[in-house]
């Protein structure tokens, strides 16, 4: 691909305001639809499992979360292909149209007690709309900016879709707090969760009508113009060595980091501070959005000094300070969040007792599987009431057993027991284990009157710096990697592929890992592999792109 130079770069035309608008306006919206359904998925599991246990009901919703993103890549690959070959107008338009039109079904979905089996099927069914649209989205909108952008400004002008991803989740919390605030807890659960999902149908109409009023990009019109489309975009991407190795390393040498870190500051954070810190929703929600306000500027900061000093330095470079610094912030959140438990971790030591042939590894991506055997039940408890433990051999055949302080508490097996028997026998254990576990110290949440909160939200606020460093430069990077004519099928399916599973899947296998191994911080080993694996193969074999010619077709 062909490079140019260095040019003085003008002010932003009122042209360019409005595509940057429209744009990043449409993408807020498609990440505030794709991410209403996570944070309301108890809620939705309830309404539309109700004819299960609640076990499979809460199994079922994170399968129809878990659908959203394994079919990203494919939405990529089916509207990457069209956006390459009709334009990238309507092609995105088309996204924005599946995204809002299915989200707001959701908001009128008759639930499991009005039309039964159909209605989880039908909910799976535009979650998987979801994923395919958003899989289209960006690419599309990342293409477009660029491709208007002038020479020397890139990096700044796409920088603003990235802040949309952030922003989208902002205002997804921002507005499920206003909704339960407003209409109360009960009537919430009750209908209020409809709401947010109503609401989106008036900023799909706005981000309708005003992408209808653009112009083509003028690299893809000037392609047209000389009809230099391809005809077959997938198999000039992927069939083509020279392409297809460009895009392997987009993936591993670029945004498979920029996923982790991205994941491990936004939303491994918030499940860190719920979950295993067991500091209230309410309280880590505020928190996170705080810091996502102060932190979103830096997009914008990060994708401005890229286009001085170049993608590369500050992707890899955020990928490389992540992996260095994860560990001792997460200690410090737990210090400053939750020091009792910090306490009960250091003066409270739990030893797990088993058979290794006993023990899986928990990775449990839909959320289907059942561990049954008495040491993956004892290690799944302890992991989810945040409880560090060592591991002891026992012997082969052995039940496990847990001890904690002088109690030693003998684990179960639900292997071949009815279902009430099991429930039973899990019941009397959690209690057991409950009761041990409270009497040796370990709080069952974090003492709000002990919440530090001014350093919790300078240590996020930490984190999402790191966000905005990989993710600010990227869209740019990606864009200048391909040429024109398969840019858009190209760049979408590594970023996809990156975000949509190696990010993810991040909770998933995080929380595996802690099980695993019994500590609390084991999880944090999944993106810090990632994030260093990135820097060296993105250092070694990714080229600096700032400087190229993005009408260059070959």
């Amino acid at each position: 691909m062909a490079t140019v130079q260095t040019t003085a770069v003008r002010g932003m035309t009122a042209e360019e305001r409005k595509v940057i608008f429209a744009s990043s306006l449409g993408t807020v919206f498609e990440w505030y639809d794709f991410y209403l359904y996570g944070s309301l998925a108890a809620i939705i599991a309830k309404q539309f499992f109700a004819g299960t246990d609640p076990t499979t009901a809460f199994i079922f919703a994170l399968l129809a979360f878990a659908a959203g993103f394994i079919v990203r890549p494919f939405g990529a690959l089916v509207f990457g292909r069209l956006g390459d070959m009709i334009g990238r107008k309507y092609t995105f338009l088309v996204t924005i149209l599946i995204m809002g039109i299915s989200t707001f079904i959701v908001g009128l979905l008759p639930t499991y007690a009005s039309i039964g089996i159909a209605a989880p099927i039908i909910l799976i069914t535009l979650r998987i709309l979801q994923g395919l649209a958003l899989g289209g989205e960006y690419g599309g909108a990342a293409t477009y900016v660029a491709e208007h952008a002038p020479h020397g400004k890139r990096g700044a002008y796409t920088a603003w879709i990235q802040t949309t991803a952030t922003l989208g989740l902002f205002l997804s919390l921002l507005v499920i707090l206003g909704t339960r605030t407003a209409v109360g807890e009960e009537a919430f659960a009750a209908w209020g969760w409809r709401i947010p999902f109503l609401l989106s149908v008036f900023l799909l109409a706005i981000s309708v009508w005003i992408r209808l009023s653009m112009n083509e990009s003028p690299a893809f019109a000037k392609m047209k113009a000389e009809g230099k489309t391809s005809k077959a975009p997938l198999s000039e991407s992927f069939g083509q060595w020279k392409n297809l190795k460009i895009v392997i390393l987009a993936l591993v040498g670029l945004t498979a980091g920029q996923a982790v870190v991205w994941y491990t500051g936004q939303f491994y954070a918030l499940f860190f501070l719920t979950q295993t810190l067991k500091v209230d929703g309410a309280t880590a929600n505020l928190l996170i959005a705080a810091s996502l306000i102060i932190g979103t500027p830096f997009f914008i900061v990060f994708g401005s000094l890229s286009d001085k000093i170049g993608r590369k330095p500050i992707i890899l470079g955020g990928c490389l300070i992540a992996a260095l610094t994860y560990f001792p912030i997460f200690n410090a959140l737990t210090h400053y969040a939750n020091p009792a438990l910090e306490n009960a971790i250091k003066n409270a030591p739990v030893v797990v007792t088993a058979d290794p042939n006993d023990c899986q590894f928990q990775f449990n991506p839909t959320g289907t599987k059942k561990f049954t055997s008495s040491c993956d039940i004892v290690k799944a408890k302890l992991a989810a009431a945040s409880v560090n433990y060592s591991n002891e051999v026992a012997p082969a055949g052995t039940a496990a057993s847990v001890k904690i302080g002088d109690k030693v508490i003998q684990a179960y097996s639900a292997e071949g027991l009815s279902k009430e028997e099991a429930a039973a026998k899990e019941k009397a254990f959690s209690k057991e284990l409950g009761d041990a576990i409270k009497a040796a110290g370990y709080p069952s949440k974090a003492d709000p009157a002990q919440i530090n909160k001014p350093m919790v939200l300078a240590l996020l606020v930490l984190l999402v710096i790191y966000v905005t460093m990989v993710y600010g430069p990227i869209a740019a990077m990606l864009v200048e990697m391909f040429p024109t004519r398969i840019r858009y099928t190209s760049m979408s399916l590594p970023y996809h592929i990156g975000n949509g599973w190696f990010g993810g899947l991040l909770p998933t296998t995080s929380f595996a890992l802690v099980a695993y191994k019994g500590d609390i911080y084991y999880g944090l080993w999944y993106p810090i592999v990632i994030a260093l694996l990135t820097f060296v193969i993105g250092l070694l074999f990714v080229r600096e792109t700032k400087d190229r010619d993005i009408y260059a077709n070959d």
